[in-house]
Order: structure tokens, then sequence, then C-alpha cells
């Protein structure tokens, strides 16, 4: 069975390298020799047909591996088809694992022209099919390889790539080296990988397929959790009998000097996106005592001062826009709130203070829920890491944090993470690079604590998946309507994108 796959339909389990090869095992093992190769490259010769129906010329680059075998298979069935089939091979013909070299002589019998290495005229092709490399890579592609992969770049029609795009890892998203192919479609098979979700994965694998071959991966097994389906894309619906007092209260804390406006974004988002009452105490002395834009927003100077009752009621958003001063406020929020989500500037003062640190990790044992919301550079000081790091593996990287600070971890960036202890991670799937600029995660930050408020059920799941869906839905709303790839999506226009999902 063949799927394409949509997150607004359902959320998808995600195997990493060891996970895949344990299905890929359990596989064969039940199958006569052969057969799972043979339907793989069935299954990429009729998405190549799908995708590209009126090519007649076809390059499958194929590896010294099984996913060259795929690619050697899927070249026979496109040859069988009458379409005008070369392949190169790359890797000596002897050396072939046993499915690979059936596909070969498979391959051969059926008429395929076949030849070594690439030349000149490779990549004219209407389609191309990359098979070099599969989850076994974990280098950076060198010599015939590295070669056809410069050669695919250059083509000029659809590029599908077998199982993963040839270069990049299955795992964390980043290219093995200089050289990863830059695929319109990828066809995963028997398992989705969390590296064609994150990092630059979703740059190379273009469109994503999933062919099951009949073969049920354990979704108990999963590394991860593709984010997706209605209920994470859609609002829940209001009652007739619900008031403003059933949707909870946020208090957005930040706006030090010359940054009021971050504060204001992520006000008006958590007002967006359903929260009954929306507070708002600036660090700047007071310079706002409404907005003009929005005055159902409620300002409360120095309510970080308050006494622990009433600091301890709703959802407070704590460091957009708020420079050193928020420094001053975090002791005393880390201690008393039971919904804390912690952005930016927050973030920034608790990785420079270890007795801030401490406090924050220990929320857990309160029955208080926290949710942090860094971009790669502020986990990193969290971490005491390094950007390059953090972004190595993500998934990793958001587990450690989480782990480390006991609370759920939004890692923002390209196929955002959301990790929680002892839960399996989420991958989301949808926004794109119009989303990067100013402002727009403060609106993650006010849209994340909205819903959250609205929560009712026990803080530390309905954290995990407030974080969930409000990742979700700020990226979809980046896709809609999308602005031309040469712009950016103002954080004002985001908020007002997200008012109006479906």
């Amino acid at each position: 069975m063949m799927h394409r796959i949509d997150p607004l339909l359902q959320s998808w389990p995600l195997f990493d390298v060891a996970a895949s090869r344990a299905i890929e095992q359990a596989a064969l093992a039940a199958r006569p020799a052969h057969s799972l190769m043979r339907n793989a490259g069935e299954a990429v010769a009729r998405l190549a047909l799908a995708i590209a129906p009126h090519a007649q010329t076809i390059w499958v680059a194929a590896g010294p591996g099984n996913n060259g075998g795929d690619g050697l298979e899927a070249a026979m069935h496109l040859q069988q088809a009458g379409k005008q089939v070369a392949v190169t091979l790359h890797g000596d013909p002897k050396q072939l694992p046993a499915d690979a070299a059936d596909a070969l002589a498979r391959a051969q019998a059926a008429g395929v022209r076949i030849t070594s290495g690439v030349n000149a005229e490779r990549g004219s092709e209407e389609l191309v099919v990359d098979a070099l490399l599969g989850l076994g890579a974990s280098r950076p592609p060198q010599g015939e390889i590295a070669a056809a992969i410069e050669r695919i770049a250059q083509a000029r029609g659809e590029v599908l790539a077998v199982d993963i795009p040839s270069g990049l890892h299955p795992a964390t998203g980043q290219p093995l080296g200089r050289q990863a192919v830059i695929a319109t479609h990828t066809l995963a098979l028997l398992s989705l990988k969390p590296g064609l979700y994150t990092a630059a994965g979703r740059d190379h694998a273009g469109e994503v397929w999933l062919a099951t071959l009949s073969v049920e991966a354990p979704a108990r097994q999963a590394t991860a959790m593709l984010a997706g389906g209605p209920a994470v894309a859609r609002q829940a619906a209001r009652t007739h009998a619900q008031h403003k007092g059933s949707f909870g209260d946020v208090h957005v804390v930040g706006g030090a000097p010359s940054m009021t406006g971050a504060a204001l974004l992520a006000a008006r988002a958590a007002l967006a996106a359903g929260a009954g009452r929306v507070y708002v105490n600036l660090l700047d002395g007071g310079s706002l005592t409404h907005d003009i834009v929005r005055p159902e927003l409620m300002f409360r100077p120095d309510w970080w001062q308050s006494g622990a009752e009433t600091l301890a009621k709703g959802c407070v958003l704590c460091g957009c826009g708020g420079g050193e001063a928020v420094r001053e406020a975090l002791p005393a929020l880390l201690v008393h709130a039971s919904r804390l989500v912690l952005d930016a500037d927050a973030l920034n003062a608790i990785a420079a203070d270890n007795t801030l640190q401490q406090q924050l990790a220990a929320r857990q044992d309160r029955g208080q829920a926290s949710i942090l919301t860094p971009h790669p550079l502020e986990a990193a000081r969290l971490m005491a890491s390094t950007t390059h790091g953090i972004q190595a593996d993500r998934l990793g990287a958001a587990r450690a944090l989480a782990d480390r600070y006991r609370c759920v971890v939004v890692l923002k960036s390209s196929g955002s993470i959301i990790a929680s202890p002892g839960a399996v991670s989420h991958v989301n799937p949808t926004g794109n690079a119009s989303l990067a600029t100013a402002g727009t995660g403060d609106v993650l930050g006010g849209w994340l604590a909205g819903l959250w408020a609205g929560a009712r059920d026990e803080l530390s799941s309905t954290a995990h998946e407030a974080a969930v869906r409000a990742v979700f839905q700020h990226g979809l709303a980046a896709e809609t309507r999308p602005v031309p790839a040469a712009h950016a999506l103002r954080a004002a226009d985001l908020i007002e994108r997200l008012y109006r999902l479906d």
C-alpha cells in the first residue's frame, strides 16, 4: 500500500535507523527470498509513473547496496512500461548484496541499458530516480556517488528519491557532507524516517510518500511521531454554555524598554488563540496603559510582584522582549506559576544562572508544568553546547533538554521538535521559510499560552498536547495563502492568519 503523507489527515510514526532496520529484518525473515526488494522496486516504478506520467526518458542512479537494488527493480518495471530507461550502476556488480544481484539480473534480462559512471549527458532525462544511498549511509558521499549526486542536482525533470535522498542522514535530517540530493519526491520504504522532516530534511525530501510493502510497522516502537490529524490542526468547538472564564487567563510578562512590541504580539496571539482574558505586564516601567489595536488586552504593571495565590492562576508567558529586566521576575514565577511558558530572554537568563535552572527543574515535583520554546542558539546556551551540536541531532537535543529541565521543550526551526520526559517526541511538519522574521516566535509563544490556558485536564499531558497543537497551527498558518518566497511573513499578519484557520 502506498500513502501520500498528508499531516492534515493523520499523525504518522517515525523510525530511526535502528528501528527501521528491525522492521526490515522482520519483514525479510517472513518472506521468500528477494520478494521484499521486488515489491519495493515495483512501488518505486508505480510512483515514478504517477508523478511523471509523460516522461519518456528516465535515469536510474543505482548505488552499490540494496537501495541500488530497489532502483534496478524499478528500472525493469519502467522498461516494461515502455519507457527509455538508462541505469548507471555505481559499484562492483560482483559485490552486490544477494537481493540487489537478483535485481541486476532481472533488469539485464528485461533489456535495461546499464552502464557504470556518469557521463555529461546524465541529468537531461525527464525523470531521475535516486537509488544511490539508503539507510546504511553514515559518511559523506565520495567518488562516483558524489559525482552522481552533483549530476542529479542539474536534472531538469522530477527527481524521485528511494527511501531517503542520497547524502541525507535518515535520522537527523542533516546532509552527511557537501553533496546531498534535493528531490521533488521521496518514497519512503516500510517506514518513515525522522530525517525527512527536520533540519534540512524538508528541503531535500520534497513531497513524501510511504510504501508499506504490506508490512505493518509497530507504532509502539516508533522513535517519534509526525504531528498531524484534524484534532491537532483545528480548534475545538465551543459550546453555548461556555463563557470567558471557561478558557482561562494568560499573563504576558515581557517587553523591556524598546521591546514592548514583542510582548504585545504575544498577548494579541494569546487573545486570538481563545484565551478568556489576557493581561500584559510590561517590564519597561509602564509606558503603555492600553493597546489601541487590541483594546481587549488588560495591562497590569508589576503583576509579577503579586502574591503566590495570584501568580498561580492562569497561564504565564514570560520572556518576550524581556531583556535584562526579566531576570528579576523569574524567581517568583518559577516558584509560583502553575503553567509557565518560557521564551527568548527568559531562556537566556536561565541559561546564565544555576539557581534559576534548579528552580525550573524543581517545578515538576510540585505539580507545576513548564514549556520552553528555544531556537537552536537558545537551546545551545541552556545545554552549554553549540548551535552546531544542537542541530546535528535535533531529536536527541530536544529530549536531553526536556530531561534536564523536566519540562516540555519546543526546539524551534525547520521540523520543530516537541519533547517531554518519558514521552514520545513529536516532529512538526508544517511551516515554511516565511516564518523566518522578527516576532513570529513571540506569536508562537502567545498562541501556545492561549491554547494551553483553555485546557482543563492534567497539567503534564496538556502541556505536551498544547505545544504540539500550537506549533502545528503556527506553521499551518504560514502555508495558508503563502507569501512569495522572497518575502517574510509579518508577525502581526501571522496572528490574523492563525485567527482565521478553519
